[in-house]
């Protein structure tokens, strides 16, 4: 298997440990994804990849004889849910640790239930900026193994106005957390460049439509569109640009990635639309290659949800479980915090190559080098430049 020789080497070094290991008793692991809902394509990936990864684990004797076990809850994406299954597994289940959150909104309503009891959180798939900025890193127990979205606004803005120079900029934006986080981080980018965004325009979930939005932004003499939503709205918003036949181009954070705007969409309607991402199928990366043969065994899919979601979720319980050998068991908030900010050594993942992820002063994973820009062509994702496509065997590992 993909990570056998890694654990089976990690176990070996550790074996002096096992009698200190209760052998036998599972370590439970909180999952929280939005399984069912506008959100299920990549709340399934998350679990796809988090059930992966526990099952390659569990295959060559878990930690120290003991097994992970998986304690699943679906939020809906819905925020007041989010909050009860959250206090669901911290106070009634009171699993180890919780990997979980696609949907910043629900992330966000349920944050303070692992703050406040000292509950280590590593975010999988949620970006809003303030999922780890809500508490100061020193004082947090909260993780995150996916691009801020402060990061994949720096990366659009310097694509669309430094790189392209492209200077009227427009954004459309849903009316939730993550939304409202991305209409801030765009301006804010924007405003470092002297610039203001010509057209802001604002919609509800479940929107069918945007055509007057995109007549709006089209009407401002926008050079360039931004558009923050999850999977559906995206699909609304391409298709509307499609109606009106409007070749402005268009850049979106990673849900314009999801399976579900392909089939909403159509390829011809995404076609040049382009998005941020972590990790994009290529042969040239046999990781990458391997990772997603075995993803497909175990989910059955056809074609995956969104592999960002289901590579970080993977990831996430790799990393977790080096926090684990740190710890020598310890499943507190505090030394799980300790163990993830002090990296002992490397762990070569699925989207990169994590060396020092974690720090007490950041609590993200990623910095805005491990982006690369996305594009759909033909109902496929690639890259969008070619130099990119050439250089993704080679790991990009987080900057200082």
């Amino acid at each position: 298997m993909l990570r056998r020789s890694l654990i089976t080497g990690a176990l070996g070094v550790c074996l002096a440990l096992a009698t200190q290991a209760q052998t036998g008793q599972p370590v439970r692991v909180g999952l929280i994804a939005p399984l069912t809902g506008g959100s299920a394509d990549f709340g399934n990936s998350v679990r796809y990849g988090a059930e992966l990864a526990v099952k390659e684990i569990n295959e060559v004797g878990g930690f120290l004889g003991r097994p992970l076990e998986l304690v699943i809850r679906d939020d809906k994406a819905v925020p007041d849910e989010g909050r009860r299954v959250s206090e669901d597994l911290v106070l009634k289940e009171k699993v180890d640790f919780t990997i979980g959150f696609c949907n910043t909104g629900v992330a966000m309503r349920s944050l303070d239930v692992f703050q406040d009891n000292k509950h280590l959180l590593m975010v999988p798939c949620s970006q809003g900026t303030a999922v780890t900025t809500k508490y100061p890193p020193a004082q947090s127990y909260i993780f995150r193994v996916a691009p801020p979205d402060i990061l994949n606004a720096r990366f659009l803005v310097s694509e669309i106005v430094d790189r392209r120079k492209l200077r009227r900029v427009a954004i459309l934006a849903d009316r939730t957390g993550y939304g409202e986080g991305g209409v801030k981080d765009i301006s804010d980018e924007l405003a470092k460049r002297n610039l203001q965004p010509v057209y802001v325009g604002r919609f509800d979930l479940g929107v069918k439509t945007l055509v007057e939005e995109m007549r709006a932004a089209q009407s401002a003499s926008a050079e360039a569109l931004v558009v923050y939503t999850v999977g559906p709205e995206q699909a609304a918003a391409v298709r509307s640009r499609a109606e009106l036949r409007w070749q402005v181009p268009y850049f979106a954070p990673w849900p314009l990635s999801f399976r579900s705007v392909l089939e909403l969409a159509g390829p011809e309607a995404l076609e040049g639309t382009m998005m941020t991402q972590t990790i994009i199928q290529d042969l040239a990366n046999e990781r990458r290659v391997s990772f997603l043969a075995s993803y497909f065994r175990h989910s059955k899919e056809k074609r995956i949800g969104s592999l960002m979601a289901a590579a970080q979720s993977y990831d996430a319980v790799y990393l977790m479980l080096r926090a684990l050998f740190q710890t020598k068991g310890d499943v507190s908030g505090d030394a799980l915090k300790k163990a993830l900010e002090n990296f002992d050594r490397p762990h070569r993942g699925v989207v990169t190559t994590y060396g020092e992820p974690f720090s007490a002063t950041d609590h993200d994973a990623f910095s805005v080098n491990m982006i690369w820009l996305g594009v759909w062509r033909r109902g496929e994702i690639q890259f969008y430049y070619p130099e990119d496509a050439k250089r993704s065997a080679f790991i990009r590992r987080k900057e200082p």
